[in-house]
Order: structure tokens, then C-alpha cells, then sequence
């Protein structure tokens, strides 16, 4: 089994697109009016339309609804991309912070209310655990 994507339901497609490609600074792919993905070297982020819901089963998700999933981005510098960012970004939950497990991270919010992680690992304990990975 091999982690294909994350999936964001938005109403509004092209804010959160226009978002994520300044956060990114990659290009959305649009393969169709009402879907977009970031692919990245470790994985795609996806931004779905809530109309995309219906697919699935009506009700199965609510646009910006998400409480309990943190969508992360590994980055070679936190404290640059919290200073690139900052402009850009309107909620931030937590300035450049290293964390007990040697992370150093930075959290915000994006349009729709979902919780982003940059972070990058800092600590001989954390380089080491992120050694091979993509």
C-alpha cells in the first residue's frame, strides 16, 4: 500500500488553488473545473470541490469542517518560509517553535480554517529519523 494524497473539500476552488501554489510554489494540475492536485515529490495534496462530495455519498464531507487533521509540508528553513509567508498568511497558530520531539515548526491556517504544519527537523534525533525519507 503506498500514501497517494490528502484531500481538501473547499467551496471555493480557486481561493484555496491560488493559496497553495503561493504556499507551494508549485502549480496546480486541473484535470477537471471542479478537482485540482499539488503533486510534490512525497505525496499530492488534492483540493476538491464540495460539489466533488455528491460523488461519494451526500454528506460523506463539510467544507471547511476539518478539526482534527494537520496537513504538513517539510521544509528545508521554518523561519524563512514563516517570514515568505507571512503576508500571505492571515492566522497564525504558532511562530517558529522547536518542539520536544526536534522539529521545529511553524502553524497556520489557511482560507478555509485548515491547520498547516511547516516543519523541519532540527535535532541530531529528529535528522536522524528523517534520513532516507522523501
Amino acid at each position: 500500500m503506498n500514501f497517494a494524497s490528502v484531500r481538501i473539500i473547499t467551496d471555493d476552488l480557486d481561493r484555496l488553488v491560488v493559496f497553495y501554489e503561493k504556499v507551494t510554489g508549485v502549480l496546480a494540475k486541473r484535470p477537471a473545473p471542479i478537482f485540482a492536485e499539488f503533486v510534490l515529490p512525497s505525496c499530492t495534496l488534492a483540493i476538491g470541490h464540495s460539489q466533488t462530495v455528491q460523488l461519494f455519498g451526500a454528506g460523506s464531507a463539510r467544507a471547511a469542517d476539518n478539526h482534527t487533521v494537520i496537513i504538513e509540508f517539510r521544509v528545508h528553513d521554518v523561519d524563512a518560509e514563516y517570514n515568505r509567508l507571512k503576508p500571505l498568511v492571515d492566522e497564525w497558530v504558532q511562530e517558529p517553535t522547536t518542539m520536544p520531539w526536534g522539529n521545529r515548526s511553524a502553524l497556520f491556517r489557511d482560507p478555509d480554517g485548515n491547520l498547516v504544519n511547516l516543519f523541519a527537523p532540527v535535532t541530531e534525533e529528529a535528522l536522524e529519523r528523517f534520513s532516507g525519507r522523501p
